[in-house]
């Protein structure tokens, strides 16, 4: 996700998620669930996803990167961009979220999101807030934020104010690098980035209530190592779940199951 780190080795923060996968000697497991692939569909290869949604259908995805962060609609079945709008340098655009007729955007290190017409893409405000923003969602009342740290934050949607946060602990232990966030039927997932695990997360008590272990999902040697699972969108009114990572060259619709 972050440049300054690429040269860091992936193992690194898969070491970190292991102890909270496993527990602790003594401590609960946390449930591993399962994946079975529906469908594969295509992905443009050069995005470098930060954030994915479906909303009616329409596919929006918010890709990183200096220089080449953007916010797209997306035909799902194709995987043509239908709408582009660049984010001007120096930011580095993060998560997304659609709430309230706004398209939402973090950007990482300069502290701010701004905000779309999702129809037009037309720019209609910024936010500023403090530390680095990384993944976004909302459960409908509040936006939910995190920023790389084992905090989620909720925000306020009209201010961008923060009103709250829940540590999220997982085993006993606080799990950092949380991503690209996603609301789904009253829990948060979120990518653990540079892992292949995602996270079900309970928004009031910060609980890990279980993993989603996406190992295999892309054939290994498929993708390059700046490559990570990172996109998890969820559409609601089929009640179907994507997931994608950055420069994939496939997003899959996936059912979960426990192990």
């Amino acid at each position: 996700m972050r440049t300054a780190l690429w040269l860091l080795a992936p193992l690194a923060a898969a070491v970190a998620v292991v102890a909270p996968v496993r527990g602790q000697p003594g401590a609960p497991q946390v449930p591993m669930f399962r994946y079975a692939v529906v469908r594969a569909l295509p992905h443009d290869d050069r995005a470098f996803t930060q954030g994915l949604e479906i909303v009616n259908g329409v596919l929006y995805e918010g890709t990183g990167i200096v220089g080449q962060s953007t916010i797209r609609r997306v035909d799902l079945t194709s995987g043509k961009v239908l709408q582009k709008r660049e984010t001007a340098v120096p930011h580095f655009g993060e998560g997304i979220t659609l709430f309230n007729g706004r398209l939402f955007q973090l950007t990482w290190q300069t502290r701010t999101a701004f905000t779309y017409d999702p129809a037009t893409f037309r720019e209609t405000g910024t936010f500023k807030y403090a530390g680095e923003g990384w993944g976004l969602t909302h459960d409908r009342t509040h936006l939910i934020m995190s920023d790389g740290s084992e905090y989620l934050r909720r925000i306020d949607p009209a201010t961008f104010a923060e009103t709250g946060r829940v540590r999220v602990m997982a085993a006993g232990q606080p799990l950092k690098r949380l991503n690209e966030l996603e609301y789904v039927k009253g829990e948060v997932l979120a990518n653990v980035w540079l892992t292949d695990y995602i996270a079900k997360i309970n928004p009031a008590t910060g609980q890990v209530t279980g993993y989603i272990d996406l190992r295999g999902l892309m054939p290994p040697g498929s993708t390059s190592g700046n490559a990570v699972l990172n996109g998890i969108a969820y559409d609601d009114a089929n009640d179907r779940l994507y997931v994608t990572g950055k420069l994939w060259p496939r997003i899959f619709e996936i059912k979960i199951a426990p192990k």
